[in-house]
């Protein structure tokens, strides 16, 4: 009997799992807009960007937050050297600890927050994103933008965008020949035209700002 391995879960949606599901988005939007397909002549073929989900890897978008990507590693290659990078560890150690390694006051206390929250990351994998999105964003120190990462790329949905995102923002602009740079509502507003797949939309757009703007998008 052969076994069907579906790559989406109802009430998630549709599940970036490879390289051939970001080909597959980016030939819809190409065919459904030409000006992406003018973005993915300039970008070439896109990346899958699958990250690991769960507790360490949010603690990982707190330890990022407004630092320099070498700092950011630096100060999470001290965490992981410590055996901090569980909610346990975490909760063992004293804010004052936790700055000792590294952190921020206000960081260190997100981290304690992080780790006390009870999330069921499981659990998080089968849910709609709207729900993920709330859980998260009810967690001090995670917002919008860091749930809608987690759930593009941890969770790997896709129809997920994170429209708050400066670099989204400018490539659409530039992209799409706008006056201004769309703020995040509009941008939400138009990225509703590239559903289902507007997390590829946003790997189209971060790579098109990396070759418009001859820098990184995001870490």
């Amino acid at each position: 009997m052969t076994s069907i391995v579906l790559d989406c879960a109802p009430a998630a949606g549709r599940i970036i799992r490879s390289d051939a599901c970001v080909s597959e988005g980016a030939d819809w939007l190409a065919n459904h807009d030409d000006r992406f397909a003018q973005a993915l002549d300039l970008c070439g073929p896109l990346p899958l960007r699958r990250k690991p989900d769960g507790f360490a890897e949010l603690l990982s978008a707190i330890v990022s937050q407004q630092v320099s990507v070498a700092s950011a590693r630096a100060i999470w290659q001290r965490l992981q050297d410590a055996g901090l990078t569980c909610e346990v560890a975490v909760l063992a150690k004293t804010e004052e600890e936790l700055r000792g390694i590294g952190l921020s006051r206000q960081k260190a206390k997100y981290a304690r927050a992080l780790a006390g929250a009870g999330i069921d990351f499981n659990a998080l994998r089968d849910a709609p994103t709207e729900n993920v999105i709330k859980t998260l964003t009810q967690v001090s120190g995670i917002g919008v933008w860091t749930a809608e990462i987690y759930a593009m790329f941890s969770l790997g949905r896709a129809d997920v965008f994170a429209p708050g995102d400066l670099a989204l923002q400018e490539a659409a602009r530039v992209l799409f020949a706008l006056e201004e740079r769309p703020k995040e509502r509009a941008l939400r507003e138009m990225a509703k035209d590239w559903s289902p797949w507007r997390s590829v939309a946003a790997r189209i757009l971060w790579a098109y700002y990396h070759v418009a703007k001859d820098r990184e998008g995001i870490r």
